[in-house]
């Protein structure tokens, strides 16, 4: 089994000026990727939020979804959301991979914009098979910053489409990146 963990960062990441903001919660960001991580067999999915606020929201979604209505509604979303676990920043998501499997965590950062030293789906895809742990970051607003970016011990090659536009949400291009590296 893959060790596999996926991140959503609210922070610190780009608005579409380039400045370094925090982005508000979804509650669909938090479960369509919650599902994703469930069906393609990921450890564990972090929402990085370091506002009190916002942390307090995704743990009333969280909540809904697994004690409230939302459970007699789609139990199966109960299950996705047992996935889900929440943190102020990166270093504490790195903190808490490295405590559960043993060792570190190799960062694999995203962006719709090509990296320095990117790696194709293809090679991150092997680099997995043959053991290890690995965190993807996906970045809310317009990416991750350049900070978070040079954190990246993997840059993944973008997701490209036929056409010149190039903005997919955040859901889309997390479903279809586990795709890519852990499906059939």
């Amino acid at each position: 089994m893959s060790r596999v963990y996926a991140a959503l960062v609210h922070y610190p990441v780009c608005n579409r000026k380039g400045e370094e903001i925090t982005t508000a919660v979804t509650n669909l960001d938090i479960h369509d990727i919650a599902r994703s991580a469930l069906t393609f067999g990921l450890r564990g999915y972090y929402l990085i939020q370091p506002d009190e606020e916002q942390q307090e929201i995704c743990r009333e979604i969280i909540h809904f979804w697994q004690e409230g209505y939302g459970l007699k509604y789609n139990p199966d979303r109960a299950k996705a959301l047992e996935k889900v676990k929440l943190t102020a920043d990166l270093a504490e998501t790195i903190e808490q991979i490295t405590s559960q499997e043993g060792e570190k965590p190799q960062i694999v950062v995203t962006s719709a914009n090509m990296q320095e030293n990117t790696v194709s789906f293809a090679r991150l895809r092997d680099k997995i098979a043959d053991g290890g742990v690995y965190l993807i970051l996906f970045g809310t607003g317009w990416g991750l910053t350049k900070e978070m970016l040079s954190k990246a011990d993997i840059c993944l090659a973008p997701i490209k489409g036929n056409g010149e536009y190039n903005h997919l949400s955040v859901r889309s291009a997390a479903a279809i990146v586990f795709d890519r590296l852990l499906g059939m």
